[in-house]
């Protein structure tokens, strides 16, 4: 190895009978011996050195760019540079080498600040015996994060592949739920025109074959709509802003007031905190998860309530009630896009309003999940992140009795 570019002498014939290991080297070092006594340290030690000398800026530009090295090894002080110069070169080209200060004299704080600006590590030169150990581990540290980089990379490339993919999947959804609506409501009313006018007119069959038409595309449409409120809540980016719970539940008891009448619900809800959100899709989450509360409710009259408490950086609220309950092998399906669990002739609905509420709480950064016994009421969950401090008010209660 030489200050002009060529290679190392061959090893001597006791260092060829083991396993060696090629290194690329690029040494920034004024002083021949020194360069021939780092490039022994290292031989001794299973590595077959090949690569440049050089002793300025130019120079190791110049070896730089015409072969890479693995690993530099820089003299901290020379004639005319600074061997943490070196450092400041290879963060311009845009290289990930490690280097190594191999030097005869340099203090501690010194050395500290050289590791504090990157350099890997160093190496006093009356202590060349560890050096091949510090150059290993500089390698593996570098592979290391070469393979963490492209981990990330790859997780990077897939979320957004994904990321586009929702957004395709949404936009499909969008546009065909809409562009059905014009045809679909043609065929309902087409339908119900027919069932008026030539009911009792032809056969028992063909009036219960018109109403089955009907019955048909009357559900179709509140399907497309369902599917339509699923969609937008991916496209809408509403305006967020502080949001009082209690303000909204006031709202959804109003939405519901016919169903609470005729239920004789009861509903608790108290000291609900603000959250920072979209007023109208915060209003969804608890429209849903209490219409469901009414609508699967069980022999008694239905009681929910309604709670939030500060666990870490969010809220953590709940929608209890005393409905029928869900078996626990159901508790993830349930928030899967038009599943069902009872048929249409139990409980109205296209199972689409739990699917809503995951989609709206995951906007946020949070979770929903539920908690139940099966047979004694069910218990939902979801979080929201801590944005403001709680702006509650007094214990709310409405009564359809």
């Amino acid at each position: 190895m030489t200050s002009t570019g060529s290679h190392v002498a061959k090893a001597s014939a006791d260092e060829q009978t083991t396993p060696r290991t090629s290194l690329r080297t690029l040494l920034v070092e004024d002083n021949a011996l020194d360069a021939a006594l780092v490039v022994r340290a290292l031989n001794k030690d299973g590595f077959e050195v090949a690569g440049d000398v050089v002793q300025d800026e130019k120079a190791f530009r110049r070896s730089l760019r015409a072969s890479p090295p693995e690993i530099v090894l820089a003299d901290y002080n020379l004639p005319t540079w600074k061997g943490m110069e070196a450092l400041k070169v290879l963060r311009a080209e845009g290289l990930d080498i490690p280097l190594i200060l191999v030097s005869g004299a340099l203090g501690d704080v010194t050395a500290v600040e050289c590791i504090r600006q990157g350099a890997t590590d160093y190496v006093l030169k009356d202590g060349l015996a560890r050096l091949p150990e510090v150059v290993r581990r500089a390698l593996r540290e570098k592979h290391e994060r070469s393979l963490r980089l492209r981990a990330e990379q790859d997780l990077a490339a897939k979320a957004e592949e994904l990321a586009r993919s929702n957004a395709d999947l949404e936009q499909f959804a969008y546009v065909a739920s809409h562009d059905l609506q014009e045809p679909l409501r043609m065929v309902a009313a087409y339908t119900q025109l027919l069932a008026e006018r030539y009911r009792g007119k032809l056969d028992e069959n063909a009036d219960k074959f018109i109403g089955y038409a009907s019955e048909g595309a009357q559900r179709m449409q509140v399907l497309i709509q369902d599917l339509l409120a699923f969609s937008r809540v991916g496209r809408k980016e509403g305006t967020l802003v502080s949001i009082d719970c209690n303000a909204v539940m006031d709202g959804v008891r109003q939405t519901l007031s016919s169903s609470i009448q005729e239920s004789g619900a009861v509903i608790h809800y108290a000291n609900l905190p603000s959250v920072w959100a979209d007023r109208t899709q915060v209003a969804q989450v608890f429209q849903n998860l209490m219409g469901n509360a009414i609508k699967f409710r069980g022999k008694e009259p239905p009681v929910i309530s309604v709670q939030a408490q500060k666990e870490g950086q969010q809220w953590l609220f709940s929608v209890a009630d005393n409905g029928i309950g869900i078996a626990p092998e159901y508790a993830e399906n349930i928030f899967v896009v038009f599943h069902r669990l009872h048929a249409r002739t139990e409980y109205p609905g296209n199972g689409i309003g739990l699917a809503i509420c995951k989609k709206i709480v995951e906007r946020y950064g949070g979770k929903i999940w539920v908690e139940s016994l099966g047979c004694g009421g069910s218990t939902f969950k979801f979080t929201m992140p801590l944005r403001s401090s709680d702006a509650s008010s007094g214990t709310r209660e409405e009564t359809g009795q």
